[in-house]
């Protein structure tokens, strides 16, 4: 046991992270006895809800939540990150620039947490999470125990794509139960190291149902298989003296409509869509677009992101500028744009100082940025009258960056913001049933943990997760970190202590771009794969 801990009952702490878990089913679930190990954690420990980022998206909250600070200091927004030119780059574990949890306390054992590829190179074990583009030697640390869950786990796969199950619920259910079995699979092999302090495991399947499927009875019946995976964990960090705690990183509801932020800063007049030529004009009125062409070839069973990666990027290019689409790299004119929207919820200021094409002088952002908050502001429903969209200045939610986005304009509840070019601001949110909420969930049960009412903890955010942690294992604080320890559910009454982490401290990932990611993000950006 560390020196430093003097006062806590255990030097070990197992999270067990779920994605997208809503705050207000759990606690309606909970109180009628419907998840028998949930109410265990409510009963024995703490229980309540978890704010999330802004947006409340997964490749920002995850890296809070392992972190502790807001996404200003550990440097990701997104899936993407906004080039000079316009392009997008993945961001991958290298672009974290703050401690995780696991550089911290070792040995780790670490799974399936997302932004975690290429794995890191930790004192433990490693298994990437979401946007690994595979389980390869560079998702796991280390390197050869991707062979082994080859071996042991042969289906063990990354995530399922839920848009591909729309009119196939029943194969859906099925597909997802079999992911989290596998997932499940991977969490006990772990179980069997006995070395660790930091046990760090996540489960996304909630994410993925819910997205499809909004109806009480299925998610019922999904998270009984997770409260059984729980009771699981619980039986075994009551064995190992453990700390457990709970956490998603963001919740859910129901959505019926798009909001589509490109329409509106273009109605506007602050963006401009790239001149149609003729031949863009004529494959258009011909049906023939990017989403039509790539609809084609799914359709074909051929594997379009294949086929992208193997054409030369300039045919690539030369083809995406040609064929009319609702990119937002070939199909917005920024020597004629004033702002754009990009990534989850964004808008950018196309400033001359940040932007190859930029239009805006940096003095005249600060006066653009008030006149489009005004107007996100005022967006309405036409059929409601409801304003639509909670907006934020990036540079209050991110204060020490000042490359973070302009503007952050989130859907409210019942309405999803979109950064695709379309003719519409309102478009019907379709097969999309649902989508993220700021409130997840918290809960903490074990040896440093004092058991309190449920929902009785007020205003915990998903930056306090990792202090708290650290604390409740005895161990110090980053100096950096923007959350607080919530001792409020922890035992002792010891104040936390700080220190100072230096950049050795982040995990070392092999920060090289290669062919996973290299060329081909911007070709499937070409084709109009992503946003």
């Amino acid at each position: 046991m560390s020196a430093t801990n003097q006062y806590t009952k255990t030097d070990r702490a197992f999270v067990l992270g779920i994605d997208g878990v809503p705050w207000d089913r759990i606690h309606r679930w909970i109180e009628a006895g419907e998840l028998p190990n949930f109410k265990t954690l409510a009963d024995e420990g703490v229980g309540t809800p978890l704010r999330s980022t802004t947006p409340p998206t997964t490749p920002t909250a995850w890296p809070s939540i392992a972190t502790g600070v807001w996404p200003d200091k550990h440097g990701i927004y997104g899936f993407q990150k906004l080039n000079k030119d316009y392009t997008q780059q993945m961001n991958t574990s290298a672009d974290r620039t703050q401690p995780a949890l696991w550089d911290l306390l070792s040995p780790s054992l670490v799974g399936n947490v997302p932004m975690t590829f290429p794995a890191s190179s930790i004192d433990g074990t490693m298994v990437s999470g979401m946007i690994s583009p595979k389980i390869n030697r560079r998702a796991t640390h280390p390197p050869e125990f991707a062979s082994e869950i080859d071996t042991h786990i042969p289906n063990y796969e990354i995530g399922l794509n839920w848009q591909q199950y729309s009119g196939e619920e029943t194969r859906f259910r099925d597909d997802l139960t079999s992911l989290v079995d596998a997932r499940r699979a991977l969490m006990n092999r772990l179980m069997e190291t006995d070395d660790w302090r930091l046990f760090f495991f996540v489960y996304t399947a909630p994410d993925r149902l819910q997205h499809l499927i909004w109806d009480d009875d299925v998610m019922l019946e999904h998270y009984r298989q997770l409260d059984d995976i729980l009771g699981e964990v619980i039986e075994y960090t009551d064995q190992k003296g453990a700390n457990l705690f709970v956490v998603s990183d963001h919740g859910f509801g129901p959505i019926s409509k798009f909001v589509n932020l490109s329409a509106v800063l273009e109605n506007e007049g602050y963006l401009s869509q790239t001149e149609r030529t003729a031949t863009r004009g004529s494959l258009d009125k011909l049906g023939i677009t990017k989403s039509t062409i790539l609809g084609t070839i799914r359709k074909l069973g051929i594997d379009d992101g294949h086929v992208v990666d193997t054409l030369p990027k300039p045919l690539v290019d030369r083809f995406a500028t040609q064929v009319p689409g609702d990119h937002g790299l070939y199909d917005v004119d920024f020597s004629e744009t004033v702002a754009f929207a990009h990534g989850p919820s964004h808008v950018y200021i196309n400033d001359t100082e940040r932007f190859e094409e930029g239009i805006v002088s940096p003095a005249e952002v600060p006066s653009i940025k008030r006149e489009l908050m005004s107007i996100f502001s005022a967006v309405t429903d036409p059929e409601t009258g409801e304003t639509v969209l909670t907006v934020s200045d990036g540079d209050e939610l991110f204060p020490t960056d000042t490359y973070s986005p302009d503007i952050v304009a989130v859907g409210q509840d019942g309405y999803e913001e979109k950064t695709k070019l379309a003719n519409d601001v309102f478009e019907p949110a379709g097969a999309k049933a649902a989508s993220h909420r700021s409130e997840g969930v918290f809960f903490a049960r074990g040896p440093s943990v004092k058991s309190r009412e449920l929902n009785s903890i007020p205003d915990l955010s998903v930056v306090d997760v990792a202090p708290t942690i650290l604390h409740s294992v005895g161990e110090p604080i980053p100096e950096t970190v923007d959350g607080e320890v919530s001792t409020a559910c922890l035992a002792a009454n010891n104040a936390p202590t700080m220190r100072a982490v230096s950049q050795s401290a982040v995990d070392d990932a092999d920060a090289e771009q290669t062919e996973d990611f290299d060329d081909v993000e911007d070709r499937l950006r070409g084709l109009g794969y992503m946003e």
